[in-house]
């Protein structure tokens, strides 16, 4: 346990009752603040009086109308809740606090699990969270929450793996409480609904993904790559997505998006990355097509679940990894005539339901940051600080009229490497920089990854940090 300047230890890792005195509140997880004084949180939680259009340059976007009506409803005295909150921000108008966001390694989740006491074992395998999980989001007091189409896997038995099984548990991929589809391999091998082909490999903190075969690696024409099992929307099954939004949002407290997929890390890694830059190069009728066929299926993929979801979703998220640490993994001009016509499909049908969409790209994306404005995307995640040309002071300045960001705690040095205190420095400067008239979600640069130290999370996670000064 560590304590802040003059010995006072972080609220987080208090009992509500040691915060305050008082007895905390009843309930099977009580949350951080249980304890504080009615009067206290009521200051900080009710929304500003008047809130007015969209600072977005130009004016409120059109497929922005139905958003907006939502926070116009809501009357000045009302109690902000967590999506009360998040909406507020992502309107580029200032909350009650800067609203966060938690995604994290298996590992990272455990040891939350027992540093809070929690029952390990607390999955219901016929359901769709695992219950400590979301009791983890509920004592960090976590703002948002996600869906992701690959809860609803449901492909038909020629499409699955022979002496596979289904698992929704064990995936190293599983940032978050949700359940997510793969086949179990004898041989330790795994494969998710597209085909990827992937191992557990061991590291000094942990274990990680990586890839064991690239399935189309070996085509030479279209006419093999057609031959492949490729994913239809029918493998998707969303009739149950309601019944799943509403045992963790019942009564729409928090911000719930929409995970759409990905298309372009989706091709590379069944072709492999050096044969499918290679193609683009030189015979783009191969890579065209191997994203045509996943587009096809990410963009219905999301008309299904907001046809079925409705208002229940309040944005659409998709990612596509275009940046490495200090540039783009490929030219401008490559992405302009590649990926942006795809990625302009599953922004469109967001649009066509009123969603505001949000867009995850690791690395030095900052070349690319206005054509995303103008395709757009209004929430930039994960913000890499360490990444060229991505410091959140300089993104906010430039870009913060017209992007709300997500993320912006630096995972590669600050989380792992330096003290909590620091930490608590990081996570006040963002606060203080990228919140300024909302516009930013705090969480980290990525998922928190496992060589984090647990005490480093809880610093970042004090709830008394999310309040501008």
């Amino acid at each position: 346990m560590f304590s802040q300047p003059g010995g006072k230890t972080p609220a987080i890792l208090r009992r509500p009752d040691e915060i305050t005195g008082q007895e905390p509140r009843l309930g099977s997880h009580p949350t951080v603040g249980a304890g504080l004084n009615n009067n206290a949180a009521l200051k900080h939680r009710r929304l500003s009086p008047a809130i007015s259009r969209s600072k977005i340059k130009g004016g409120t976007r059109p497929y922005h109308a139905a958003f907006t009506e939502k926070i116009m409803e809501l009357p000045s005295s009302h109690l902000v809740t967590p999506r009360q909150r998040v909406l507020t921000a992502m309107q580029h108008h200032q909350p009650d606090r800067v609203p966060v966001d938690f995604l994290a390694t298996p590992e990272i989740w455990e040891k939350l699990v027992a540093n809070f006491g929690l029952d390990g074992d607390q999955i219901d395998h016929a359901g769709y969270f695992s219950a400590e999980r979301e009791a983890i989001l509920h004592r960090l007091e976590v703002d948002c929450r996600l869906i992701s189409y690959d809860m609803f896997c449901a492909p038909p038995e020629k499409a699955l793996q022979v002496g596979g099984n289904i698992d929704w548990w064990t995936s190293l991929a599983r940032s978050t409480p949700n359940r997510m589809w793969r086949q179990l391999r004898p041989d330790g091998t795994a494969y998710d609904i597209w085909g990827h082909h992937t191992r557990n490999v061991q590291t000094p903190t942990g274990f990680y993904e990586e890839y064991a075969s690239w399935p189309l690696r070996a085509a030479q024409t279209v006419a093999e790559l057609a031959q492949f099992a490729w994913p239809q929307p029918d493998w998707w099954d969303f009739s149950s997505l309601k019944e799943a939004i509403a045992k963790i949002n019942p009564q729409q407290t928090y911000h719930l998006r929409f995970r759409a997929g990905t298309v372009f890390e989706s091709a590379w890694q069944l072709r492999g990355m050096e044969e499918f830059l290679v193609d683009l190069a030189s015979d783009p009728a191969l890579p065209e097509y191997i994203l045509d066929r996943i587009t096809e299926v990410v963009v219905e993929n999301t008309r299904r679940a907001l046809e079925a979801a409705g208002d229940l979703i309040d944005m659409v998220y998709f990612y596509d990894d275009i940046g490495a640490q200090t540039g783009l993994l490929i030219s401008k001009n490559m992405w302009r005539k590649y990926v942006r016509p795809r990625h302009q499909k599953i922004i469109e049908v967001a649009r066509s339901f009123g969603k505001p969409v949000m867009y995850h790209s690791d690395g030095a994306i900052y070349p690319l940051l206005g054509e995303l404005i103008d395709l757009g995307v209004d929430v930039l995640d994960p913000v890499q600080p360490s990444a060229r040309d991505m410091a959140p002071a300089r993104l906010k300045a430039e870009f913060g009229e017209q992007l709300a960001f997500h993320g912006g705690i630096d995972i590669v040095e600050t989380l792992p490497l330096k003290t909590p205190a620091e930490v608590v420095a990081e996570v006040t400067e963002r606060v203080q920089v990228m919140g300024e008239n909302g516009g930013y979600i705090l969480a980290g640069s990525h998922h928190i990854q496992t060589d984090t130290p647990l005490e480093k999370i809880l610093a970042m996670y004090q709830v008394e940090l999310r309040y501008r000064r």
